[in-house]
């Protein structure tokens, strides 16, 4: 994959944007809908992700600690007339 990659400055509305292509958007770990973070630097800007990132449910269950929580996923605990 490219590290760098010569890009066009344009138009939108009344501001202006660059298009990240999704070879160097995965490299920089950047997702749709993701906040970031824009300052200037000497050389340009700097763009930087803000807050972390959305785990799939794949990852999200390769970090579940069985330890943490007793075996189960879900802890339950009938609060009515449920016949378990």
């Amino acid at each position: 994959m490219a590290n760098t990659a010569t890009l066009k400055v344009q138009k939108w509305g009344n501001s202006l944007a660059v298009r990240i292509p999704s070879s160097l958007a995965r490299k920089a770990g950047f997702e749709a809908g993701q906040a970031v973070e824009i300052s200037t630097q000497d050389s340009g800007l700097l763009v930087t992700p803000k807050g972390g990132r959305h785990l799939t449910l794949g990852q999200r269950l390769a970090l579940f600690d069985p330890d943490q929580h007793g075996g189960e996923a879900m802890v339950v605990t009938p609060i009515g007339k449920e016949i378990l």
